[in-house]
């Protein structure tokens, strides 16, 4: 992630009263059309769509922690352990994560037994019961929304994706903050 990005969030954090550092992230991909030429397209069977999936962790705040975009066809448990390796290099003071039901097995082994951290995932008895903790993700891709930018995938390359994702939300967290 971006430094200027990763200032903001430090200082949103801050001004709510929170510690700099994040202590919990939560895991979720999107999955999104590309417009184009694009390198590593591939067809999501789940949500029908032939693009490029997007995997963030957030913290309890809806701070972007990390962004990683990769073919739509590979699977969230395969890619889980990725993100969340990366998210803790960049945030060493996590001490855990919670992820979905996609992130079983594979990112779940590879987050306890490798990374050494708790890894929480997220049940859904009820379609319509708001699940703690992990709702704070699915806002931050709804913040991203915002961006007619990130309504397409509209970049060649998935770093530069990564990158248009990281300005959006640095963006969204310069608007928020207060300056006195």
């Amino acid at each position: 992630m971006g430094k200027d990005a990763t200032v903001s969030c430090k200082k949103k954090r801050k001004e709510a009263g929170r510690n700099r550092q994040p202590s919990y992230g939560i895991l979720d991909s999107q999955s999104v059309k590309t417009a184009g030429k694009a390198e590593e397209v591939g067809y999501d069977g789940n949500k029908k769509i032939k693009g490029r999936k997007r995997h963030i962790s957030a913290d309890t705040q809806s701070n972007l922690l990390n962004v990683k975009v990769h073919a739509a066809n590979i699977h969230d448990t395969t890619f889980g352990g990725e993100i969340a390796g990366q998210t803790l290099m960049k945030f060493p003071k996590i001490d855990g994560f919670s992820a979905d039901e996609g992130y079983r097995k594979t990112t779940e082994n590879y987050v306890k037994n490798i990374l050494r951290k708790k890894f929480d995932i997220s049940k859904k008895e009820n379609p319509w019961k708001i699940l703690p903790k992990r709702w704070n993700v699915e806002r931050t891709f709804a913040w991203l929304g915002n961006s007619r930018r990130l309504a397409k995938d509209y970049e060649i390359s998935t770093h530069s994706q990564e990158n248009m994702v990281m300005l959006s939300f640095s963006a969204l967290a310069l608007r928020s903050l207060k300056f006195s």
